[in-house]
């Protein structure tokens, strides 16, 4: 299999790339990874999944409003000038281009090195005698008692498909003795098996000399489906799984019983309109009666070999035994100016912490929280909460400090997409503990990441801050990278109060002079930062702004980034995802450079840098610069005020745009080239030089010395910095 897939070309002359592409040629990208022969085989296997996984989502949002557009005839404007219609068919081709690599990766190459490597996929006819003898024996006592066959009509509308499960389809006749539950006129029937989701889908088999052999559900049900229809002869099966519109809106207006309407969305969502379906077999009767049963068309038919749901593999990227075919563990390091074994309070009050995970351990955001539900000393907690992990340490702190007596104030956003179920779920645990919950604001989503600590202490109250990129979930923090500050900055922590204040109660937009918040002021801000940055370059000062987002989709803010480059600024974007921007255009764009990094962790920090004459300025932020962000969402852009974690957050910038490893420059025209060596440059992976950085941080004793460990903040005058290259 080669290692690289062809450049996808998606510009032509506009000023604007296509959205649904750009975040088509991410995935692109993510694949390229798994077609890499340098990297491990279940690290390759987990490339293949989430590049799965996250087409499940596209489909569901993305794909759905494009034909909720052609259905309704309500079209929402495209910066590039294509019609919906033209979106899908170029989706169409792209995403098939994906699903054929896809499988030829999984089949062709990985599956057999796999194979030889001790973990084996069994199918029917290579099954043992021990092996069948098993299956049968699982299907008799644990599958078959749950599973139920459901009998529907030839030519109507199809039931009981939830969004995303996977089920089988039987067509049937009568065969032998009729009675009274078969009838006798021997007409076909249409019958539809759920593959049950409490049964695991992968099947461990016995097996001997070390190998582990597994078997997929579906195939052990399709097997022995003769005992699921007794007095039937099967004509044909076909396993298939739909793909349902997810994109609803909840009714916003229903405060008393918000979480009742969020639930009914959620509900809605496995009978909504299908918009895909994914089958294992390209010909036959069934298909063609399944495509009208759902009112799909030909075109929306995905045609994938089994295994059909990739995603089920993900556990096996997970299994015990074959640390040789993974990347090597790197564990997350322990911050040193947050000691175990001294008070995090006073270590929070000599400096601000810069964390950065997961090179860095999320360990001391869960321990401030712990800490301070059984600290008799704190007064009050308030934070924000999107996404959490289902046995969340943060959420058990909580319940603690509210059982403790503490105020403990949290703004839960159920709208979290595809997390509602979970969200409202432990938010309900939370109000049984007595925190007060607040569930999000009407009409936007808080994507804020804040959480304050209110605490009584000798010389008066003091305020402890946590702000950050990522979301309060101590499982993706081992894997998304991400940035958190800790401080007790006074003006800082104050306005993180008046925030809360505006977002939980009823308060007038507070005036913020440190915090950025969107949707009122961050957009506005961001604008004039750039323009700043254009009006104060010259050919012997010439400005510079780096950004590290996650996507760039704003046409307002890729002008203005246009009007920067056309005044000489040096522009540096490093965009995991969605980049609409077009670099590289004379006049325009020529001084603009795009960069994407996709490596074993998923990039999630943002960073704003701008030269500003040589004062540098750092800011981070929940927000990327797309127009729901910076329009319908609550955000927040906070300043990075230390010189020495200045420092740090520069270095970091420069350690991203020198990557020659893993790093991907988007072209002109649309395709993304990984960035080559020079004859004798040494590899340089962004990530593996992050994690080296943080072991020899780790590797520092605690500073003890009011010199070492003093705040250096920002002075008022401005001084004269390296400059970013």
């Amino acid at each position: 299999m080669a290692s690289r897939i062809k450049a996808y070309k998606s510009h032509e002359g506009g000023r604007y790339f296509n959205r649904e592409l750009s975040w088509i040629e991410f995935n692109r990208r993510v694949l390229s990874e798994a077609l890499r022969q340098d990297v491990p085989l279940l690290e390759r296997l987990r490339f293949l999944c989430i590049v799965a996984s996250n087409f499940d989502e596209f489909f569901m949002v993305r794909v759905a409003s494009l034909k909720r557009q052609i259905r309704t005839g309500r079209r929402i404007h495209c910066p590039t000038g294509m019609s919906a219609e033209e979106q899908l068919r170029e989706v169409n081709t792209r995403v098939r281009e994906i699903v054929k690599t896809k499988y030829e990766c999984l089949l062709d190459d990985l599956l057999p090195r796999l194979g030889e490597a001790g973990l084996v996929l069994r199918t029917p006819e290579n099954y043992s005698s021990a092996q069948r003898k098993f299956l049968e024996e699982l299907f008799q006592e644990e599958i078959f008692p749950v599973l139920t066959p459901v009998r529907c009509d030839l030519g109507k509308p199809l039931p009981y498909t939830g969004n995303l499960r996977l089920h089988a389809a039987f067509l049937v006749r009568p065969a032998g003795e009729q009675n009274f539950l078969v009838p006798g006129n021997g007409a076909e029937s249409l019958a539809i098996v759920q593959i049950p989701a409490g049964i695991p889908r992968i099947i461990y088999l016995p097996e001997s000399g070390g190998t582990v052999s597994f078997a997929l559900l579906e195939h052990a049900i399709r097997d022995h489906a003769g005992q699921l229809f007794p007095g039937y002869e099967i004509i044909e099966d076909l396993f298939f799984r739909v793909t349902r519109d997810a994109d609803f809106g909840v009714d916003e207006e229903r405060d008393e019983d918000f979480v009742e309407a969020m639930e009914q969305i959620l509900e809605s969502r496995q009978s909504s309109t299908a918009v895909r379906m994914s089958v294992n077999k390209s010909t036959g009767r069934l298909k063609d009666i399944l495509i009208q049963a759902l009112g799909l068309e030909q075109s929306e038919v995905y045609t994938k070999t089994d295994p059909m749901d990739l995603s089920t593999f993900m556990e096996l990227v997970e299994l015990p035994g074959f640390d040789h075919l993974r990347y090597d563990k790197w564990k997350p390091q322990d911050s040193p100016y947050v000691p175990e074994e001294s008070s995090i309070w006073d270590a929070l009050k000599k400096r601000d912490v810069l964390l950065h995970h997961p090179f860095e351990a999320f360990t001391p955001v869960v321990r401030i929280l712990q800490e301070a539900a059984t600290d008799p000393a704190v007064l009050a907690i308030k934070m924000t909460l999107y996404r959490t992990s289902g046995s969340s340490p943060i959420v058990q702190a909580l319940e603690l400090a509210a059982e403790n007596g503490k105020q403990v104030t949290v703004l839960v956003e159920p709208k979290a997409g595809f997390d509602e179920e979970r969200n409202i779920e432990w938010a309900q645990r939370l109000e049984r503990a007595g925190v007060i919950v607040v569930y999000g604001i009407v009409r936007l989503k808080v994507h804020a990441k804040a959480m304050l600590i209110i605490r009584r202490e000798e010389k008066g109250v003091t305020r402890y801050l946590h702000l950050g990129t990522g979301n309060y979930n101590d499982k993706t923090a081992r894997h998304y990278t991400d940035l958190g500050l800790l401080t007790t900055q006074d003006e800082l922590s104050y306005e993180v109060g008046l925030f809360f204040n505006a977002i939980t109660g009823y308060s007038a937009i507070p005036a913020l002079s440190k915090l950025v918040m969107a949707p009122t002021a961050l957009k506005s801000r961001l604008l004039q930062l750039i323009d700043r940055e254009a009006q104060r370059s010259t050919p012997e000062s010439p400005g510079r702004i780096t950004f590290k987002i996650n996507a760039l989709a704003d046409p307002e803010m890729i002008e203005a980034l246009y009007g920067a480059s056309a005044k000489g600024v040096s522009v540096t974007l490093i965009v995991r995802g969605i980049c609409m921007l077009v670099p590289g255009t004379p006049g325009v764009s020529e001084n603009i450079r795009v960069l994407s990094i996709v490596d074993r962790f998923l990039e999630h920090s943002r960073i704003y840098h701008f030269r500003n004459g040589g004062a540098e300025e750092f800011y981070c932020a929940s927000a990327d610069l797309m127009p729901r962000n910076l329009e319908r969402r609550v955000e927040l852009l906070f300043p990075i005020d230390d010189l020495d974690i200045q420092k740090r957050v520069r270095s970091i910038l420069e350690t991203y745009i020198s990557d020659n490893t893993q790093a991907h420059e988007l072209k002109p025209d649309g395709s993304y080239l990984r960035v080559a060596r020079e004859s004798g440059e040494v590899p340089s992976s962004a990530q593996a030089t992050l994690y080296e950085a943080a072991c020899n941080r780790a590797r520092i004793a605690a500073p003890v010395n009011r010199k070492e460990f003093g705040v250096r903040r920002k002075p008022a005058q401005p001084r004269r910095l390296r400059r970013l290259e």
